[in-house]
């Protein structure tokens, strides 16, 4: 993996990455941060070595360089998970490639069902702490330790200075935004009744299929995290729907205002 790492980095400090400061993951339906961003390179992912490529239609696929707020930025637009058929080695790559870029600090933004039922669709939920069903681990295979801390603690893996000032921003602007814990599990599947009293007895108030393993890497390799979700529907299993995935894409479009606010002024602060 060290090899495959050297190589996509030299390709992307050849095409004019350096010394970004914070990487940003955006999630489902949460691409119009971009339009923030004073872009200076982008290049799309099947253009990079040894990168995986998006495969879910409303993911752009695309590593953008640039400006938001001062700071130097690397953004992805579009990233990975398991359900698409990768390994969680993959779904985190990029996660180690902007580390060895240069970040220090990374955010993550993310679609989820709302399981806490005081929390409602449209919404926006810090992640205060996470629960790991995606069975597995990021960390687990043959000389992790030639990049990290094999045994990397967790028990604080959101960032409290980053959190509170998340917190702040919100109260500024008058942004609802809820701190919980998020379940991350496979999918592609939507949960069942059973499954979303299953997850809430867990302790969980948000689910969805993507930012623990970028969590967990993030915090191997000693990154300042914080991770924000928007609650696109409401999981109630005593009213239970069916889900219609335009619906959610279109709500996480309706949110996302408030989440470029917050993620603009946390920037500006860090």
């Amino acid at each position: 993996m060290i090899k495959f790492i050297n190589e996509t980095v030299d390709y992307l400090k050849d095409k004019g990455f350096e010394n970004p400061e914070v990487g940003i993951i955006l999630g489902t339906g949460l691409g119009q941060l971009i339009n923030d961003v004073e872009i200076i390179k982008e290049v799309s992912y099947n253009h990079i070595p040894n990168f995986p490529t998006a495969t879910v239609e409303f993911h752009k696929g695309k590593l953008i360089f640039g400006k938001l707020a001062g700071k130097k930025v690397i953004v992805m637009q579009g990233r990975f998970h398991l359900y698409e058929g990768y390994s969680l080695q993959d779904v985190t790559y990029p996660v180690r490639i902007m580390e060895k870029l240069g970040i220090t600090t990374l955010l993550v933004s993310n679609a989820a069902g709302a399981i806490n039922l005081n929390f409602k669709k449209g919404e926006l939920m810090l992640i205060e702490d996470h629960i790991n069903l995606q069975g597995g681990s990021p960390l687990a295979f043959k000389g992790v330790e030639a990049l990290g801390e094999r045994f990397t603690d967790m028990s604080a893996p959101y960032d409290a200075t980053l959190n509170a000032a998340f917190k702040n921003s919100a109260k500024a602007h008058n942004i609802t935004l809820h701190e919980g814990v998020y379940v991350s599990v496979v999918g592609p599947q939507l949960e069942t009744r059973a499954e979303y009293r299953m997850l809430k007895l867990m302790g969980a108030d948000a689910v969805g299929m993507s930012t623990v393993p970028e969590i967990i890497v993030a915090n191997h390799l000693n990154l300042k995290v914080a991770a924000v979700s928007v609650l696109t529907d409401e999981c109630d299993p005593d009213h239970l729907e069916p889900v219609d995935i335009a619906e959610i894409i279109a709500m996480a479009g309706k949110a996302e205002p408030h989440m470029v606010t917050l993620f603009k002024e946390l920037i500006k602060s860090i």
